[in-house]
């Protein structure tokens, strides 16, 4: 076994086992939550009923159709074997509905939104961050404070600003949802031209913060870089300051290429605020929903999509970095 697939391996199994761990959490968590969920729906489908025998039925009913009258444990193997065949079981909140189904319609929704805006946010931040490195001078003294003032605005007050201004007072874009309620979604240009008018202000609010946090970033790692010893060594050998600058900033960008990948990773997660105060229709508005309703299956769907996307964003930047990154090799190597 030679040392990267000896790092491969060493690097699968950890992420396997912090799988499996998610896993159980996933299962644990929302059953510590408070109260009880088949009362819920049982009581919204007993409305107007007076005999207490029906009502007791229907109670015991749901109790066995979602399982919870077995043990925890005989829950928790139930659980995994679903998990094995793909299966995620029924929502509590909108029984019969799929949470697989749930999850499918709410995916696209999410990474449309979430996607683009940390992509843009990502190249124009690191390049406003890099700028501001290099130049200096009133460049690095107006984008600095504008990206520190814009990344410590959190999503959710920024994207209330937002809404309030453009889509309350001045009428310029939707206040909520995807699309215009009215419509069926379907390729008319009259359908795509509401989506994307629906998108905008989210889009935007990701954006702008997005933009802060990577021209901080960037900008940090590419001043400390240029202090190194190496580039006053290669200012000494004479080296042309552009081909100096192309080593600068390739190695500033190591730590900006794992914050993209955790970013993608986290994004089902990290919409959550944008697309409560929005109401889009992403993930973490039905995590949200989920989360009212005490709806087990929905939550544990949910938090799983978002813990297996985080873990495979890590996995997938530690093999790329075992490969590209010259340190890792070298610590590879004298391991081997």
């Amino acid at each position: 076994m030679n040392a990267y697939t000896k790092y491969f391996v060493k690097k699968f199994l950890w992420y396997f086992l912090t799988l499996l761990i998610a896993v159980s959490l996933n299962f644990m968590l929302p059953r510590l939550i408070q109260g009880n969920p088949v009362s819920m729906i049982a009581s919204q489908v007993t409305q107007g009923m007076t005999d207490s025998d029906s009502i007791k039925k229907v109670y015991e009913t749901f109790m066995v159709e979602f399982g919870i009258d077995k043990p925890i444990g005989t829950q928790f193997l139930i659980y995994v074997k679903n998990l094995l065949t793909g299966n995620l079981g029924t929502s509590f909140g909108l029984y019969p509905k799929k949470v697989t189904d749930i999850l499918a319609s709410a995916v696209p929704w999410t990474v449309g939104l979430q996607l683009p805006a940390i992509l843009t946010g990502w190249i124009l931040g690191n390049i406003l961050g890099a700028v501001a490195a290099y130049r200096k001078g009133v460049l690095d003294k107006v984008i600095f404070p504008a990206a520190l003032f814009v990344n410590s605005i959190p999503f959710f007050t920024l994207a209330i600003i937002m809404l309030y201004i453009f889509g309350l007072t001045l009428h310029w874009f939707p206040l909520s949802g995807g699309y215009d309620y009215q419509m069926m979604p379907n390729l008319s240009l009259e359908f795509i031209g509401s989506v994307i008018r629906h998108h905008t202000l989210p889009f935007l609010s990701i954006v702008l913060v997005t933009i802060g946090g990577q021209a901080i970033g960037m900008r940090e790692m590419s001043i400390y870089e240029l202090n190194s010893d190496y580039v006053l060594y290669s200012k000494l050998l004479g080296i042309r300051d552009s081909t100096i600058a192309k080593y600068v900033f390739k190695n500033a960008m190591l730590p900006q290429i794992t914050g993209l990948a955790l970013s993608i990773g986290t994004m089902v997660g990290g919409s959550l605020i944008c697309e409560i105060v929005f109401s889009y229709p992403g993930i973490g508005t039905w995590l949200f929903t989920a989360i009212r309703q005490l709806d087990y299956p929905l939550i544990s769907g949910c938090t799983l999509l978002i813990a297996v996307t985080v873990l495979l964003a890590n996995f997938t930047i530690e093999i790329i970095y075992g490969i590209v990154d010259p340190r890792i090799k070298a610590a590879q190597a004298e391991e081997h």
